[in-house]
């Protein structure tokens, strides 16, 4: 017995599915998929650093960025749209 992959799709608000299916289809990722990637990046250079000032300040930017991703996923929790 073959399984479906779960894509999201039931889960998308439907005034999303459209404009998703066009970025998916264009092999664009959403913005907070990006972020995200980011996210991981400043971390990985986080733990890589040696320098204390440069540490402090991708600690600043991992926390501006963790708020803006959490922000944006609550809005579209709360709202169903960005």
């Amino acid at each position: 017995m073959t399984k479906t992959l779960d894509d999201g799709y039931d889960e998308t608000p439907p005034e999303l599915r459209m404009p998703f299916k066009i970025l998916k289809d264009a092999g664009v990722v959403p913005h907070e998929v990006e972020m995200f990637r980011e996210l991981s990046a400043l971390k990985r250079a986080l733990h890589e650093t040696v320098s204390a000032e440069e540490a402090r300040t991708l600690r600043q930017r991992i926390s501006e960025l963790q708020q803006a991703i959490a922000l944006r996923l609550d809005k579209l929790r709360m709202t169903g749209s960005l």
